[in-house]
């Protein structure tokens, strides 16, 4: 194995052995503290444009699998990992972590101190680095990476470009896919909607001409006040037909609703963070994977009416529309990787388009 750098824009470098992909590479790390689904990870859209460091120290044990893809061609830009295991160990397994990264041309670099980076993104917050091969004279290289601008065109290069369905024979959905997970799809599929995908930037027209009984807003990656015209669009069909909106979707409803959105200093991404719902008390543990959040002191009561919050840092996971069928939650309650205590959602949302039908 070929020894490569991590450097990051503050000045810090850590030296590890390269995997994966062979290409150098630069973009926004991050950290996860998921124990298990490194594939569903990695294929995640809502990762696009980052590099992704796990906390857990060995990653890659078990393979890669046909099963557990989010997508089918991640954007993440480089995977990070204190030990890669170079064996995998799994009757499903298809092929190693290394002969995937390899086939996707993403890069990894194992064999750094993952705890330090860890804390070092804590304090500081997400900031850019590059995984590159080792040169003498690194000064060009970190000129390099303090010049480079992040993308802000991240939805669009995730999104479907062509509407396309997956049928069911059971409630007509409209899936705005902002870069959307595999298991929406199939949590929808499971109760035996009749599905039609659309892009981002669809208009409020085209969705409504489909006649659909509820709009599922998904996942995605980004900031979401840089796909204005799904705010625009998100507005002119709620009080016409159910929403539920998860993640990205959560945000931009919010948005639609007048709330403000902010960037956390270094996000939740991870699969045991504890939400309580505030109407129950009730706790669930979810599977996030976000780097910004509603800002509580926006929220209009007159519109919306916060359901969930994060107990450890207290920021928003839930909310409803206080005259509309529609709410969201920042939190994955497909899970894929992690917990399944808030599957019940899907669920909640096949009843409030049921509702809806009886009563209009």
């Amino acid at each position: 194995m070929t020894k490569r750098l991590l450097i990051l824009e503050d000045g810090t470098t850590f030296v590890g052995e390269g995997f994966g992909g062979e290409l150098n590479t630069t973009g926004e790390v991050v950290f996860t503290t998921s124990m298990t689904g490194y594939q569903e990870t990695i294929t995640d859209q809502s990762f696009n444009g980052q590099i992704i460091m796990f906390t857990y120290p060995m990653v890659g044990n078990y393979g890669i699998n046909r099963d557990d893809y989010e997508s089918i061609s991640p954007t993440c830009k480089g995977v990070i990992v204190k030990e890669h295991a170079r064996l995998a160990s799994n009757w499903r397994a298809n092929m190693t972590l290394d002969e995937f990264l390899k086939r996707k041309g993403i890069p990894g670099i194992s064999g750094i101190d993952t705890r330090k980076l860890t804390r070092k993104l804590r304090e500081v917050g997400t900031m850019k680095g590059s995984i590159i091969d080792v040169i003498s004279e690194l000064d060009h290289a970190f000129d390099q990476l303090k010049a480079t601008v992040m993308p802000r065109d991240q939805v669009k290069q995730v999104s479907t470009t062509k509407p396309y369905p997956s049928p069911g024979i059971g409630r007509n959905i409209v899936v705005i896919d902002y870069g959307l997970k595999h298991s929406i799809l199939r949590e929808l599929s499971r109760r035996e909607c009749n599905l039609t995908v659309l892009p981002y930037n669809t208009d409020a027209q085209t969705i409504l001409d489909l006649h659909p009984d509820g709009v599922m807003l998904t996942n995605g990656p980004g900031d979401p006040k840089d796909v204005p015209e799904s705010i625009a669009t998100i507005r002119e069909i709620q009080g016409k037909v159910p929403i539920f909106g998860i993640c990205l979707g959560h945000q931009l409803f919010a948005l639609a609703n007048d709330a403000d959105t902010f960037k956390l200093k270094y996000g939740h991404r991870g699969l045991n963070h504890p939400v309580r719902e505030i109407a129950t008390g009730k706790i669930d543990f979810t599977s996030q994977n976000h780097g910004y959040a509603v800002d509580m002191q926006s929220i209009d009561p007159e519109k919306l009416m916060v359901t969930h919050v994060e107990v450890n840092d207290g920021t928003i996971e839930g909310i409803r529309h206080r005259n509309y069928p529609a709410f969201s939650v920042q939190f994955h309650p497909d899970a894929a990787p992690g917990p399944h205590d808030a599957i019940h959602l899907f669920d909640e949302f096949m009843e409030l388009i049921d509702a809806w039908k009886e009563n209009n």
